[in-house]
């Protein structure tokens, strides 16, 4: 059985904990998408939402990292209670900052966009524990799931089982009742979604529907 990762970015921020509160059932992580408004085309939150997040809830905290400089804000994270930190490939080479995630304890993240190649990831697999691919455009909420991406899931999921690697791989972008499967099917261990969860009603509920969609009842 696979992770849902409900994203806090389509949440009612005026109200996140009781957000949180009510999809905590069916969550395996919170995705918590920070964006500094110059890697990607829009603004969200930091590490001090993070620190008033962590007294709150005992979920584990898939920080994202959208921003031009982490390694400024690493320790930030790390000190608000971060589970983990998943940084862009497309920044260059990411060691320097998986070293700090680790002296910090956190889990080490690394992602890529959907127009990265695949290759670009494949020499850090044996030091991370997450590999995010984004199946949108980075940088804002309901955009519709680019399925050329779930090649790269398959690529990953093949070298990862060989090798028999410990990385969870992760899929953030459209995922819905439809998409879940897919992705599910690709390789995908993680499933992050936000207006699908958050936009409905009951966002436990449909959480639990992405959960059966994916992977069935269980």
């Amino acid at each position: 059985m696979g992770k849902i990762a409900p994203s806090i970015l389509a949440c009612d921020f005026s109200e996140l904990a009781a957000e949180v509160d009510r999809v905590a059932a069916e969550a395996d992580l919170l995705h918590v998408d920070v964006m500094d408004g110059h890697f990607v085309p829009n603004l969200s939150i930091g590490a001090p939402v993070v620190k008033c997040l962590r007294p709150r809830t005992d979920l584990y905290l898939d920080c994202h990292l959208m921003i031009d400089n982490p390694g400024d804000l690493l320790d930030d994270f790390a000190a608000a209670g971060a589970d983990s930190c998943t940084v862009h490939v497309e920044l260059g080479d990411p060691r320097p900052l998986f070293d700090r995630m680790r002296a910090h304890g956190m889990r080490v993240g690394l992602v890529l966009n959907p127009e990265t190649p695949f290759d670009a990831v494949v020499s850090y697999l044996d030091e991370i524990d997450i590999l995010l691919f984004m199946s949108v455009h980075p940088g804002f909420g309901g955009q519709a799931f680019l399925p050329e991406v779930l090649d790269k899931v398959r690529a990953a999921r093949e070298i990862v089982d060989e090798r028999k690697l410990p990385v969870e791989l992760e899929i953030d972008g459209g995922i819905n009742l439809e998409t879940a499967p897919l992705a599910a099917a690709a390789g995908a261990d993680i499933l992050v979604a936000g207006s699908a969860i958050f936009g409905k009603p009951d966002p436990a509920q449909a959480a639990r529907a992405i959960r059966e969609a994916a992977w069935g009842a269980g």
